[in-house]
């Protein structure tokens, strides 16, 4: 059995880091970038990177948009755990709480859209998968980015350019709402929905982890050269660094099909993984 104590220390853990500091592989990526930049453009990256430091001193968020937090749960059937959703959601809660991040939740989307003021509900999707052990994967979703997300129902018949045109088109619109250079996450296939959540599954993956398949790890890299080459740039200021990374996800679908989702994410890539067996 895991113990619903040691859940929640690890998640309140990585929900509390992932808000002040990047992921090492986007920190690298974001260096990089400024060194290879000019103008304009070197000088938002010089600008975020200088940020980064601050937040990572001083124990404090490195965007004011402290996200909604998506939770993708991969629990073994072997695993036995009592009240797993709850211990999550209040690991979360009093990890905002304390760590003095902002709640941006509202509990009704069209009504009074009060503040929760605990930056709960998350979002949560769970797997059940073999085995004893669990996985939990957690990104802070800022909203600036988010809201530049789209889903497309191409035909079967269009295939792969099709798809590099629709990522292309995301970005065209976005601009420098979302905040770039961005990450962006592609889920292709499956239905409408479940396009949306391979999307957000491809962001939880490392920047620099290709797509185990030679096919898709290709598509990832085209896609990544394709948003680079229209030229947006840092801060939508132009340049060649519109995305650090494109990260794919793919899934079996309809005959009739070819759904494609595209979810944006801007620099402040916040990403954690928990990894629990039981003993």
């Amino acid at each position: 059995m895991i113990s619903s104590e040691v859940v929640y220390q690890e998640v309140y853990k990585a929900v509390q880091a992932m808000n002040v500091s990047l992921p090492v592989d986007v920190a690298g990526r974001l260096k990089a970038a400024q060194q290879q930049a000019e103008g304009p453009a070197q000088a938002v990256l010089g600008q975020i990177n200088e940020n980064l430091l601050i937040a990572a001193r001083e124990g404090i968020p490195f965007c004011q948009d402290t996200g909604m937090v998506w939770v993708h749960v991969s629990l073994g059937e072997e695993v036995q755990i009592r009240g797993l959703k709850e211990t999550i959601s209040r690991a979360v809660a009093d990890a905002y709480r304390e760590g003095y991040f902002r709640s941006s939740v509202v509990e009704d989307p069209l009504r009074e859209r009060k503040n929760t003021g605990t930056n709960l509900p998350a979002v949560f999707h769970f797997d059940i998968v073999p085995g004893r052990t669990l996985e939990i994967y957690i990104l802070a979703k800022g909203f600036g980015s988010e809201n530049c997300s789209r889903v497309f129902m191409l035909k079967p018949t269009q295939g792969r350019e099709a798809v590099i045109d629709s990522v292309c088109a995301v970005m065209k619109e976005a601009r420098g709402v979302p905040c770039p250079p961005v990450v962006l996450g592609v889920g292709i296939g499956g239905t409408f929905d479940y396009a949306a959540l391979l999307s957000k599954r491809a962001l939880t993956r490392a920047l620099d982890h290709p797509h185990p398949c030679p096919y898709y790890a290709q598509l990832e890299s085209d896609l990544l050269e394709a948003v680079n080459a229209l030229g947006i740039g840092p801060g939508g200021l132009g340049g060649g660094c519109t995305a650090l990374a494109v990260k794919v996800e793919s899934f079996s679908t309809h005959i009739a099909g070819l759904p494609v989702a595209v979810t944006v994410n801007c620099w402040a890539d916040r990403r954690a993984k928990v990894l629990l067996s039981e003993i």
